[in-house]
């Protein structure tokens, strides 16, 4: 026993020295079958992949290779033992592909956009948050700035893409970040600004942190991924990323079956980078300070606001409209234009340049804005 402590503690020295880190040395686990280009594709990610400061271990059939390889014959012993050492601390993170996390986790990708080569997290590509479509985007805001954190960028930016819903998750942040949630936002490239982002924010990289929903990040994961090679191969990127959630402990990242050997080879490192910055006690504490800021009241506050039922409104004497109100999500418009109605202010809803809107008199302005500030369908600006 003393001699097996005294061979650790030398190894433990031997690898400080050479990788210039002290401690047991990271070990990243990569499963090798499953992917549409092969058993090899993956062997040849983690030979290009292999560093001084982690060690890789196969999980797969038995190939030719100086890495530690753990056999076994089909798809579901392998996932079955790659859970058994993920749990038994024999390795801290795993790559792999197809693995079904539990709602309330969801994969945080990592891609480079082609506009300025610049690294972007995609907050999520599979996985399901929530089963509440605005929660879910809440939630996924807090795993991308968890992820971002880990990896080492301390006050990340994020953005909103502007799909459905996206004026709600922003009222929801704004919420949380006016209760004493340290959250940053970003500005869009175009002159407009504000966080919602459009297609030229995703191409640009213009926040470190893009919030969307999962169906919208997974596609844009193969669309970044794979733009240069005919969509086939993913050559770029990071891959899928870590699966996060509020309480999840295990570090599981996804590649996808048409994943490259460059890919294969980042998603390594990248599961390094989250292992090293202990990306589920991140999340852990994030969730302590969002619940510290009301969280739960912000969820539930939106979720009542889904399910109220419509009333009738009448329509007050028409006016003249030419003063713009943007930063009303689409599913609330109709909503939006009643509360103003309710408020004896004529509005008519509308469709501008960067989404919707709500059109009132100019005397009217300040006071609209007042009004659906106060009943919640618009966010204070920055």
């Amino acid at each position: 026993m003393a001699k097996k402590i005294i061979g650790e503690t030398l190894l433990e020295i031997a690898n400080a020295i050479e990788s210039g880190e002290l401690g047991k040395k990271i070990k990243i686990g990569l499963t090798t079958l499953g992917s549409e280009h092969g058993v090899d594709n993956l062997v040849n990610g983690a030979h290009l992949a292999k560093s001084n400061l982690f060690d890789i271990v196969l999980i797969g059939p038995k190939v030719e290779t100086n890495l530690e390889v753990i056999e076994v014959t089909c798809e579901k012993e392998m996932h079955t033992k790659m859970e058994e050492l993920l749990d038994s601390g024999y390795i801290d993170a795993a790559v792999t592909m197809h693995y079904n996390f539990p709602i309330g986790v969801s994969t945080v990708g990592r891609v480079i956009t082609p506009g300025k080569g610049k690294e972007m997290i995609l907050a999520t590509t599979t996985g399901t948050s929530a089963t509440n479509r605005i929660e879910a985007m809440i939630r996924n805001a807090i795993y991308g700035v968890a992820t971002a954190k880990s990896i080492g960028i301390r006050n990340p930016k994020i953005g909103i893409l502007n799909v459905d819903g996206a004026r709600q998750v922003e009222k929801g942040l704004k919420q949380l970040k006016d209760n004493g949630y340290d959250i940053e936002f970003a500005d869009s490239i175009r002159s407009d600004g504000g966080c919602v982002m459009r297609g030229n924010d995703l191409l640009a990289g213009a926040p470190d942190v893009m919030v969307c929903d999962t169906l919208s990040g997974n596609i844009f994961m193969k669309v970044f991924s794979s733009f240069t090679t005919g969509g086939d191969y993913e050559g770029s990127g990071y891959g899928y990323g870590p699966g996060v959630g509020e309480e999840y402990n295990r570090k599981i990242l996804i590649l996808s079956r048409a994943s490259g050997i460059p890919v294969v080879s980042n998603a390594l490192k990248y599961a390094y980078d989250v292992v090293k910055g202990n990306v589920s006690e991140v999340s852990k504490n994030e969730f302590i300070n969002a619940k510290a800021s009301k969280f739960e009241e912000v969820i539930s506050g939106i979720i009542k606001k889904e399910v109220k039922i419509s009333e009738e409104v009448n329509m007050p004497e028409k006016q003249v409209v030419t003063t713009q109100i943007s930063g009303i999500d689409i599913m609330d418009l109709e909503d939006a234009v009643k509360e103003l109605w309710k408020n004896e202010v004529y509005a008519e809803s509308g469709m501008g340049c960067t989404g919707p809107i709500v059109l009132v008199n100019e005397a009217k302005g300040e006071d609209a804005v007042q009004i659906l500030l106060k009943a919640g369908y618009t966010a204070k600006q920055n």
